[in-house]
């Protein structure tokens, strides 16, 4: 068996110092070696495995046939973002976690033929020229991330007008705000949102729904027939402990925001600024942490300390990602949880742990952390959390009606809300996941949408 093909990447110490894209992707030669390994099952267990259900053994089939359009094309149908999820997906826990061929030998590399894909159309200008029949009802986005993206395409190539309101200066949601370029290039998804514009799907940015305007007056004034709330999950999670007020401290969406979206890497020529120190410790273990960690070294941080209450076998982030961490010279200081931030003079000085063992699992199949009667403090410059995102609480207060749960996600049956014509899905409903799986969320909705309208 032909072994995986290895992903061609910057040298770590060259990449830790700039934000040039990590990996570097395929060409074809490499592209067709990977795709040779695919078994081309009867019963593709990664098909199902994948969120928005991509035909990938038919795809792998017509890349071994040198017909790179129609590859692209049989992704497209699913997926609107194959250059985007091509890197930033989980797809170890997804369609390759899957893969037959995985349970002796390594998977195949279906994420990266993906991203092959995905660069090859743009760079070709592959443009699929689709023919909709317009059925003239009128439906609304909120959000422009993964999630809202996905429910507009898929709704209207159904035959509705769609608009699509962002709270932002810029359309990408997440993919704009959260990740870094350094995993995703922002090009990228300016372009793949341009080629929805193509579709006939409208954009507008600067519209705060539930201050510029409100559920009620997309209804009544603007006579959408459905609605649907895409707008993730942006509000940070709290420590809730001492000296999380002090200078020098940030939230991990606010400090990925200001460099991703606001260019602070790039002041004074950008209006943002972003002061990090020589020492900065990031509390949390998921893909968040992981790029704020990241960040921070590449805008100058001497030492980072990743601080998780687990193990390394627990931590959530993707495997990739915490490679390249451990690459760039990341260090992880495992099992401590913080209980104190102390300052001088408002500005954060040291952060007080407390020391962790793993005790019997919890439900979601990893050990609890416990608390054991030892502490340990060290100096950090910065303190970076990256525990956890909920959802904006803006439409929920203009809008009495919505139902939420405790953590204030919508509550939703079968993606509808409590109001009768709105939807929602993604991470205003799960809390915080991944692209695909928001992607995914998106395009079930449409269909849920489509159904109710034809009701009316």
């Amino acid at each position: 068996m032909i072994e995986r093909t290895k992903m061609p990447e910057l040298e770590a110490e060259i990449r830790s110092h700039n934000f040039e894209e990590v990996a570097l992707g395929f060409n074809i030669k490499q592209v067709k070696i990977e795709a040779s390994r695919c078994l081309d099952c009867k019963n593709p267990r990664c098909v199902t495995a994948c969120p928005v259900n991509i035909d990938i053994p038919r795809f792998i089939k017509l890349i071994l046939e040198d017909k790179y359009e129609d590859a692209y094309c049989t992704i497209y149908q699913d997926n609107i973002l194959p250059a985007v999820c091509g890197r930033v997906c989980p797809q170890e826990k997804q369609c390759e976690g899957a893969c037959v061929l995985g349970i002796k030998y390594e998977s195949v590399s279906i994420g990266a033929l993906e991203r092959f894909l995905g660069d090859y159309s743009l760079k070709n200008n592959f443009l699929k020229n689709e023919i909709i029949e317009e059925n003239n009802n009128k439906v609304a986005i909120i959000g422009s991330g993964p999630a809202g993206l996905a429910c507009a395409a898929s709704i209207r190539r159904m035959g509705y007008h769609v608009d699509v309101y962002e709270a932002l200066h810029e359309f990408g949601g997440v993919l704009k705000y959260g990740i870094p370029e350094f995993r995703l290039p922002k090009t990228i998804v300016d372009t793949e949102i341009y080629r929805l514009e193509n579709l006939g799907i409208k954009f507008y940015k600067n519209v705060i729904i539930g201050k510029t305007l409100t559920i009620e007056q997309l209804f009544n004034e603007y006579n959408y027939k459905a609605i649907f709330i895409g707008s993730g999950a942006g509000l940070p999670s709290s420590l809730g402990i001492k000296g999380e007020n002090l200078n020098g401290v940030y939230y991990a969406n606010e400090f990925l925001t200001r460099v991703n979206l606001m260019k602070a890497n790039n002041f004074p020529h950008s209006n943002t600024p972003v002061k990090i120190g020589e020492t900065v410790a990031v509390v949390g273990g998921g893909n968040v942490a992981m790029d704020a960690a990241r960040t921070a070294k590449r805008l100058g941080a001497k030492k980072v300390y990743v601080v998780y209450r687990r193990n390394m076998e627990s931590l959530p982030a993707r495997l990739e990602e915490i490679h390249h961490a451990i690459e760039e010279g990341i260090e992880f200081r495992l099992l401590l949880n913080p209980v104190e931030i102390i300052g001088e003079a408002y500005e954060i000085k040291k952060i007080r742990c407390q020391v962790m063992v793993l005790g019997d699992k919890d439900a979601s199949g990893r050990q609890k952390p416990v608390p054991t009667d030892n502490y340990e403090e060290f100096d950090i410059d910065n303190l970076i959390i990256a525990i956890g995102q909920s959802p904006n609480p803006i439409i929920k207060k203009s809008t009495p009606n919505l139902k939420v749960d405790d953590w204030g996600r919508i509550v939703v049956n079968d993606y509808q809300t409590s109001i009768p014509g709105v939807f929602a899905g993604g991470d205003i409903v799960t809390g915080a996941a991944t692209v695909i799986l928001a992607m995914g969320a998106g395009k079930e909705a449409a269909i849920r949408m489509d159904k109710y309208i034809k009701t009316l």
